[in-house]
């Protein structure tokens, strides 16, 4: 049975599975809970809406990247980065399929998919408000490992490109952290690939892309400088309603210093956002271990002071 435009229906089968609940959904796509009938298990579908427009040599370009996304993200073998078990379907024009086995009975031509694991917890933007914000050991043990997860993914060459709060879910009874939606995400959003600008959060992008260079090691670790600066503090390094005022704070104004929002805050750690945050890819942390092994060093240091920084206030 091949899905149209709208969502898909409890019950429904499509890529092998049969679909349960809608976990989510957002303008290009949107999460199911379903039963992998082929592992007899429960797993993540995520579905993208085809794009209005997609046709031609545009469409096959979209279907290409997609593909070569999906072969790499398949390579991604860490604890804390999600499992994607397949994926596959058209992409932008819905007629030809963009990976996935062809011969496991999975294929759905009608648009792109991804299976992955389901996942317990709660994303992190939950966290990323001030009644709600982390202890600090919390929240760098949390930096820790997402810099661990990305540096990973770099030395087999793959880019996140879009690290944010909604892209990363915590389960604390089970001491999880996983970083999902790597580029592959972005593959299958042709309208996005055609705008070029918005692959990624605005408010999560380095200056570079913003001005048109590839995404990065470097950006992505810029990335998680926002999202460290976000967790410590309640809020964005750069907010503006006005997504060019957004625009022009990320490319030339110096970012807060960590300490002017909370005082007391480690000085290494302040530089050490400060430096994750730097406009200039050059002078940000060489890769994600260094950056793991700096946040170790200094939540080892809170754990070990008299107050411990654990609380919120």
């Amino acid at each position: 049975m091949h899905a149209d435009r709208g969502p898909l229906q409890t019950g429904q089968r499509f890529a092998g599975c049969e679909v349960g609940r809608l976990l989510g959904a957002g303008a290009s796509s949107a999460v199911y809970a379903v039963f992998d009938e082929a592992a007899g298990e429960w797993r993540a579908l995520k579905v993208f809406n085809p794009q209005p427009g997609a046709e031609g040599s545009a469409a096959a370009e979209t279907r290409d990247r997609f593909s070569r996304e999906l072969a790499l993200a398949r390579r991604l073998q860490h604890p804390d980065i999600v499992r994607l078990h397949d994926g596959g379907g058209g992409v932008g024009d819905g007629t030809a399929d963009g990976g996935g086995d062809r011969n496991d009975g999975r294929n759905d031509r009608s648009r792109a998919w991804l299976l992955m694991d389901l996942l317990p917890g709660t994303d992190l933007s939950r966290y990323t408000t001030p009644a709600r914000r982390l202890p600090e050991p919390v929240a760098l043990r949390v930096a820790e490992r997402l810099a661990r997860a990305l540096a990973h993914a770099h030395a087999l060459g793959i880019v996140h490109r879009d690290l944010k709060p909604a892209n990363v879910m915590v389960d604390w009874a089970t001491d999880r952290v996983t970083l999902t939606d790597f580029g592959v995400a972005r593959a299958a959003d042709s309208e996005n690939t055609r705008t070029g600008l918005v692959l990624g959060s605005p408010a999560y992008m380095a200056p570079e892309l913003l001005a048109g260079a590839p995404p990065t090691a470097a950006s992505d670790l810029y990335a998680l400088g926002v999202l460290l600066f976000q967790l410590l503090t309640a809020r964005l390094p750069f907010d503006s309603d006005a997504l060019g005022e957004l625009l022009r704070q990320v490319a030339q104004q110096p970012a807060p210093d960590l300490r002017t929002l909370q005082p007391g805050l480690p000085d290494d750690l302040a530089a050490l956002v400060g430096a994750l945050l730097a406009k200039a890819p050059s002078a940000r942390p060489k890769d994600g271990h260094a950056v793991a092994d700096s946040l170790m060093d200094i939540r080892t240091r809170l754990l070990e002071s008299p107050a411990g920084r654990m609380s919120r206030g």
